[in-house]
C-alpha cells in the first residue's frame, strides 16, 4: 500500500519499478525541484481498476497511465485469470491496440506479461477497432481480452479495458477480483518490448480474424439485391482514428458503394488536430463532414468515434439544414432495422431480446410492447446490457438482437457483445438506402414510428462541480430534505427506513406532475407505487422494512443515482460520472404525436424542475 509511505519512499519506489526513460524523467525533476505537490498527486493514490478498467491522462506515476501501472494492471488480471477461467493457459487472452499515443506499447508489455506467466497470446499487431477484441474473444473461446484504447477521451488520455471468457466487459464481481489481484501483484516481474515478435505462445492470425470479423458482418445484410443499387451518396469521417480502413471494408463486404472520406480526418492521428475533442457527439465534431456533404452533394452523414465502438449520423432536409441524429433517435431506427431483419430471417419475433441503459429512452420499451419482442433495461454502461443479453440467452433462449445506450453506442451483431460503430454504420446505410428506394428521408421515417410507438423528447444535461461533498449533499437533501430545502415536508414523502433508522423524504412533485415512481441506487430503494404509498401515508410514518422496496439493479452506496418517473409521462435520472467531475441528469417525456407542442412544454418545465428545485443550481453555484 502506498499511502503509508512518505513522498519520498513513494520516488525511491516508483524509480525502482520505471524503465521508462519519459517518466523517470518526470518524477526525478519533480523531486529534484521539491515539487510535493504534484508528486502527492501522481503517487500517492493508485489508479483504480473497475469496471470500466483503467482509464486516465498518461503521466508518470501510481495514479495515472503508463507502462508501470499497465503491467502492474496485467500482472494482477493474469494471475485472477488463471485462477478463476478453466484451462485459461491454452484458451489464451486476446490483446488489441489503437493509434494513441503509447497504446502500442502498452499492448506490448501487456503481451509480455502473459507470456511470462504462460498464456497463449492472440496479439493484433496492428491497429485495430475496440469491437475486434471481444468478437475475437468470443470466437476463439479465449479466457479474456484486453483493448488499449481510450475511446474518445482527450488525446493525453489513455485506457485498458477488460473483456471476460463470455465475450462482454466485466462486471462484478470479477473486477473486484482483478482488482484485489492487482493489489497482491505490485512487483514489476518483466518489462519486455520484444517478447511478443519471438515468444512461440504468439498467434498472429489478425488478418485472418478481421476476414472472420467482416464475414460474421453479412448476418446484418436485409437485401443483397438493394445494396448492389444504392443511389445515395454518404460522407464518412474517421474522427482521426482507425475506422476508416475498416469502414471501407464491410461497405464492401456487404455489396454496398463506398463512403466520400473526410480526407482531413481519415488518417488516424493521435493529436486529434481538428476536432477540440474526438467525439462525434460533441458541438461542431461533425461540421467538416457536413461541408465534404456539400461539396460532394451527399445528403448523410457517418461518424464514428477513434476506436470506431460508436456511431453518428444525421441528414440534409429539403431545406438544406443538417439533422443530427441523437442517440436515441439512432437507437429506435437501428432496433427497427433489427426488428425487420430478424423478420427477413423469419426468426420469432417473441424470441429476440432488446435491451437499452436504464437513461436511454423508454421508446424501446414501447416499442417491444407494440412488436412483442423481450426488452429489458439495465444500469448504465455496455457492460451491463451485453450481460443482461448473455443472460437471457443462456437462461431463457432468447435471440440477444440488438442493444443501444444515448451516446450513440449500439449493437446489432450477436457475435459481437459490446457497442460497435463499424456494424452500426453498415446497418444504418442499408436503412437509409431501403427507405430511399421507397422515397422517404430517414427523418420522415423516424416521424412514421413516432405514430406509431409514441413521441419521446429527451434533454440530457449536466452540471460541473468539482466538490463532492457538495454533490453529495445535493443528492441527499433530494432524499432526506432539510430545513433549508426549497420543497417543504408537506410536500415531501414521510418514510422511515427501518435498516437504518432514517428518513426518507423525496419530492412528491415534479415539474408540476406527481411522482409515481423512485429508483435511488445509492442507498437501495425501489417503489413502483410511489404516488399510491405516499398519498395512503399522509402525514402518517411509513416504515419500509429490511429488504422491502429494494431494486432489482445492483446497489452503489459509491456513487450517486436516482430515477424518478411521473403521472404525465416523465423519466428523470440524476447521476455522478464516474470519469468525470460532473452532475449528470437524463430528462425525456413522451406523448401524442401530434401534440408535440405540448410535449416540448413539459419537458421544457421538467428540465427547468430539475435545475432549479431539484439540484438548486444556483444557490449551489453550480456550473
Amino acid at each position: 500500500m502506498t499511502s503509508s509511505l512518505s513522498i519520498n519512499d513513494l520516488v525511491e519506489k516508483w524509480l525502482s519499478y520505471d524503465k521508462d526513460p519519459v517518466t523517470r524523467e518526470q518524477i526525478t525533476k519533480l523531486n529534484a525541484s521539491g515539487d510535493v505537490d504534484s508528486l502527492e498527486k501522481l503517487l500517492r493514490k493508485p489508479i483504480e481498476f473497475g469496471t470500466a478498467g483503467l482509464r486516465s491522462k498518461m503521466e508518470a506515476g501510481f495514479s495515472r497511465m503508463n507502462c508501470v501501472t499497465v503491467i502492474q494492471a496485467s500482472q494482477g488480471l493474469a494471475v485472477y485469470v488463471k485462477k478463476m477461467v478453466p484451462d485459461a493457459l491454452k484458451r489464451g487472452v486476446v490483446i488489441g491496440y489503437d493509434h494513441r499515443h503509447n497504446s502500442q506499447t502498452f499492448a506490448r508489455l501487456t503481451a509480455a506479461v502473459f507470456l511470462k506467466h504462460g498464456f497463449s497470446v492472440y496479439f493484433l499487431d496492428g491497429l485495430s477497432p475496440t469491437p475486434l477484441v471481444p468478437f475475437s474473444v468470443k470466437k476463439l473461446l479465449a479466457s479474456c481480452g484486453v483493448m488499449i484504447t481510450a475511446s474518445h477521451n482527450p488525446k493525453d488520455d489513455n485506457g485498458y479495458k477488460v473483456y471476460w471468457e463470455n465475450g462482454a466487459q466485466i462486471i462484478p464481481p470479477v473486477d473486484g477480483g482483478i482488482a484485489e489481484s492487482i493489489k497482491q501483484n505490485q512487483e514489476i516481474t518483466v518489462w519486455d518490448l520484444e517478447a511478443y515478435k519471438t515468444d512461440s505462445k504468439i498467434i498472429s492470425i489478425r488478418d485472418k480474424l478481421i476476414n472472420e470479423y467482416l464475414e460474421s458482418a453479412k448476418y446484418l445484410i436485409l437485401d443483397r439485391d438493394l445494396n448492389q443499387k444504392v443511389n445515395i451518396n454518404y460522407v464518412y469521417t474517421a474522427m482521426h482514428g482507425v475506422g476508416a480502413y475498416f469502414c471501407e471494408r464491410i461497405l464492401e463486404s456487404l455489396s454496398l458503394k463506398p463512403y466520400i472520406p473526410v480526407i482531413s480526418q481519415l488518417q488516424p492521428d493521435p493529436d486529434f488536430p481538428t476536432v477540440r475533442f474526438p467525439n462525434p457527439e460533441e458541438k461542431g465534431a461533425l461540421d467538416l463532414a457536413k461541408k465534404a456533404a456539400d461539396e460532394n452533394g451527399s445528403n448523410i452523414v457517418l461518424a464514428s468515434d477513434p476506436d470506431a465502438d460508436r456511431f453518428a449520423a444525421a441528414e440534409k432536409q429539403e431545406d438544406g439544414s443538417w439533422f443530427v441524429f441523437s442517440g436515441d433517435q439512432l437507437g429506435i431506427l437501428l432496433a427497427y432495422y433489427s426488428l425487420i431483419l430478424s423478420k427477413s430471417k423469419n426468426l420469432d419475433v417473441s424470441k429476440l431480446a432488446m435491451v437499452n441503459s436504464t437513461v436511454s429512452s423508454k421508446m424501446l420499451r414501447s416499442m417491444a410492447k407494440v412488436e412483442g419482442f423481450r426488452f429489458e433495461d439495465t444500469l448504465t454502461g455496455f457492460k451491463w446490457m451485453s450481460n443482461e443479453l448473455i443472460a437471457l440467452r443462456d437462461n431463457e433462449g432468447l435471440i440477444p438482437a440488438f442493444a443501444y445506450e444515448e451516446a450513440i453506442g449500439f449493437l446489432l451483431n450477436p457475435d459481437i457483445l459490446d457497442k460497435d460503430g463499424i456494424t452500426a454504420l453498415v446497418s444504418f446505410v442499408q436503412l437509409a438506402n431501403f427507405l430511399d428506394h421507397k422515397g422517404m428521408k430517414v427523418k420522415e421515417f423516424l416521424d412514421t414510428l413516432y405514430t406509431k410507438y409514441g413521441y419521446f423528447a429527451s434533454d440530457n444535461y449536466y452540471y460541473i462541480c468539482n466538490d463532492v461533498p457538495k454533490i453529495n449533499k445535493i443528492f441527499d437533501k433530494i432524499r432526506y430534505g432539510d430545513s433549508t430545502s426549497d420543497i417543504s415536508d408537506q410536500k415531501r414523502s414521510n418514510f422511515l427506513m427501518e435498516s437504518s433508522g432514517r428518513r426518507l423524504k423525496y419530492p412528491l412533485n415534479l415539474g408540476g406532475s406527481p411522482i409515481t415512481y423512485i429508483r435511488d441506487l445509492t442507498i437501495g430503494f425501489e417503489m413502483s407505487d410511489f404516488d399510491k404509498v405516499s398519498a395512503a401515508s399522509s402525514n402518517q410514518e411509513f416504515v419500509i422494512k429490511s429488504g422491502q422496496y429494494y431494486p432489482k439493479f445492483m446497489v452503489s452506496p459509491s456513487s450517486q443515482m436516482i430515477t424518478f418517473e411521473t403521472a404525465n409521462g416523465g423519466i428523470i435520472t440524476l447521476r455522478t460520472s464516474g470519469t468525470e467531475p460532473k452532475i449528470k441528469y437524463y430528462c425525456e417525456i413522451s406523448g401524442d404525436n401530434n401534440d408535440r407542442e405540448s410535449v416540448a412544454k413539459e419537458l421544457k418545465q421538467l428540465v427547468l424542475s430539475v435545475g432549479d428545485d431539484f439540484l438548486e443550481a444556483k444557490a449551489n453555484g453550480l456550473v
